[in-house]
């Protein structure tokens, strides 16, 4: 496979001029130096160099953050204005984001190693995409008439359900933000957003154009810092009502910790994965092989619903693997900016020594390696696109969640076979099938516990799919109508009725 750097595309293509306008937090509508004066250095994972030095938010800045967000909460226009005047808000904040596609996907590009004109097809407009379902949800929240076994008129209330705290990860910046302001914001909530260290700089733009759009001071707080401060700090805040957290299962139990130590706020989780796709004997192979290579190496595997774990039945899997080693070797990988490039650098070194750790359990473990598992380019967090055969149910590489370009091979007979392989994990987030049996599908898909099931396909998310784990993948849904109910609470109102001709 070719080298990284930009070299593995060959040459001809041109890495844009990247200006980051905005270092610092954004609270009650202004930015503003972190209270303790310190910063963070912020790296392109292509070259690891620094890109800016953002304000590095703490326990005092949260403080300041949840404090305009309950007072633009309980005394603010935003809950207060119709779920049209609200929509009207969010829909024009989403013409802002069309507006700068290019520079936001700049951003996610230097800041986490993504594909540039991935960036500018897919995340950004569908970031957008998704600020305009919710928009369009404002105005239609509403509770129930309830019938009544008494004298009384009864109906139910959907409600915002106040200041919310966001904890968003690292491997889809612009995605995750909206997956979680989007709902929040058209419920009638105030947020206070943490990015990760890793990738601020998207987020602090779209604070930008959430000001330009109209959004009131105080309703849409960010504030950059590093976990065990800035994060834990919004997750034992007493004055938060909920915390919506996407990041590991050992962060995930942090979080939940911190709720139930302060004010018992609610929680929603959404954590690891180690996803199965079970590819069956009359698969085609060609497309059985082309769908598992996008399920595990896109977003360089950093996608916590990444196809990981692939169960192929015995009459194929020779072949299988023949052609999707063939397929993981002509996988350009190189400077994300590149447009024939087809992986960019993981997000951090980090991230680099965690990936490759885990490629060298794989081979100490006894695992085969089929392909790939070395770094690649003289510069940057680059790794080969890896393929494992030989692999055992219990071996690291089929347990722990890797989040880098690392396939695991394994064979199977019988549907009942892989049903429990597919199950025997931890985490429940997602799975793919791949058969042309309607029946075997039916009977698969309901068998698997996972929140997500994607059958001849994979990565089909849409705004109005709920998406959501079982089990340690974590609890509460993104995306659709349950996307929005987590941000509302419901309230029971009851009259007594006198004289009246009926119930």
């Amino acid at each position: 496979m070719a080298a990284a750097n930009g070299s593995g595309g060959g040459k001809g293509f041109e890495v844009p001029k990247v200006e980051v306008r905005f270092t610092k937090l954004f609270i009650n509508g202004h930015f503003a130096d972190a209270v303790s004066g310190r910063t963070f250095e912020t790296r392109d994972p292509r070259t690891g160099e620094i890109i800016a030095n953002i304000a590095e938010g703490d326990k005092a800045d949260v403080d300041l953050a949840v404090k305009a967000a309950r007072e633009a909460f309980d005394n603010g226009p935003w809950p207060r204005m119709t779920g049209y005047e609200r929509g009207r808000i969010l829909h024009k904040f989403a013409d802002l984001i069309d507006q700068h596609i290019e520079e936001l996907a700049m951003l996610d590009t230097v800041d986490a190693g993504k594909l540039f004109l991935v960036g500018k097809v897919r995340d950004i407009p569908g970031a957008a995409h998704l600020l305009r379902y919710y928009a369009g949800a404002a105005d239609k929240i509403h509770g129930e008439t309830l019938k009544m076994a008494q004298r009384m008129h009864g109906y139910t209330l959907k409600e915002p359900v106040g200041v919310v705290g966001h904890i968003v990860p690292w491997n889809y910046p612009s995605t995750m933000f909206f997956f979680k302001v989007s709902p929040a914001l058209a419920a009638g909530c105030t947020v206070v957003v943490k990015p990760a260290e890793q990738t601020p700089l998207s987020a602090l733009f779209y604070a930008h154009l959430a000001r330009e759009a109209g959004v009131p001071d105080g309703v849409l707080n960010v504030v950059p810092g590093f976990g065990p401060t800035a994060g834990a700090a919004l997750a034992a805040h007493m004055d938060v009502d909920k915390l919506s957290f996407t990041g590991s299962t050992e962060v995930g139990r942090l979080v939940m910790k911190a709720a139930a130590e302060s004010n018992l706020k609610s929680v929603s989780l959404e954590l690891g994965g180690k996803s199965p796709i079970v590819v069956f004997d009359d698969a085609d192979l060609d497309m059985a092989v082309n769908l598992v290579n996008f399920a595990t190496y896109t977003n360089k595997g950093e996608i916590c619903v990444a196809g990981t774990r692939i169960y192929v039945q015995e009459g194929i899997y020779d072949a299988f693997v023949k052609k999707a080693a063939e397929l993981a070797k002509k996988s350009v990988v190189g400077d994300p900016f590149n447009p024939r490039v087809n992986q960019g650098p993981q997000v951090d070194k980090d991230q680099y020594e965690k990936v490759l750790k885990y490629i060298d359990i794989g081979k100490r473990e006894g695992a085969t390696l089929v392909t790939g598992g070395k770094p690649c380019g003289d510069k940057g967090y680059y790794i080969e696109p890896t393929i494992f055969t030989d692999v055992k149910d219990d071996m690291s590489i089929a347990q722990d969640e890797i989040f880098g370009p690392v396939m695991a091979l394994m064979k199977f007979k019988t549907v009942e076979e892989v049903i429990q392989k597919a199950n025997n994990t931890r985490y429940g987030l997602a799975a793919g099938i791949v058969t042309k049996n309607i029946d075997i599908a039916n009977t698969v898909s309901r068998s698997i516990r996972a929140g997500a099931i994607w059958i001849n396909c994979y990565f089909a998310f849409d705004p109005d799919a709920p998406f959501g784990g079982y089990k340690m993948s974590g609890f509460g849904k993104d995306m659709g109508m349950d996307g929005l109910e987590k941000y509302l609470q419901t309230k029971t109102v009851v009259t007594p009725l006198y004289n009246t001709p009926w119930l």
